[in-house]
């Protein structure tokens, strides 16, 4: 008796979704606009870091994040945020304030 297989063997392979980032799309509604929301899974982060408007602090690479813009804006408009800071948003000021010594980027 030969092995079980779990999988089928040849055919057709799986369509990709097109979603490089690894993880999933939705559209949210915040400051009366319509904005993309795409959930970063933490291997799909590696080898770049990135600065959270939230809260102002670096997100380190490999680390899960939300990315957001606004629905008809382009690429420059895109912007990582932490999880955390996304869904707090809306209780978050809208200017945060850096301290002296603090990057400026």
């Amino acid at each position: 008796m030969s092995p079980r297989r779990n999988r089928p063997h040849g055919g057709e392979k799986p369509i990709e979704s097109g979603n490089r980032y690894g993880g999933f799309q939705r559209t949210e509604s915040w400051q009366d606009e319509e904005w993309s929301v795409r959930h970063v899974a933490g291997a799909s982060a590696a080898g770049k870091r990135y600065r959270c408007p939230g809260c102002d602090q670096e997100i380190p690479s490999s680390v899960a994040h939300v990315v957001a813009w606004p629905e008809y804006g382009g690429v420059e408009d895109r912007r990582h945020w932490h999880q955390a800071c996304w869904n707090a948003k809306d209780r978050r000021t809208s200017r945060v304030q850096r301290s002296r010594n603090a990057p400026r980027y």
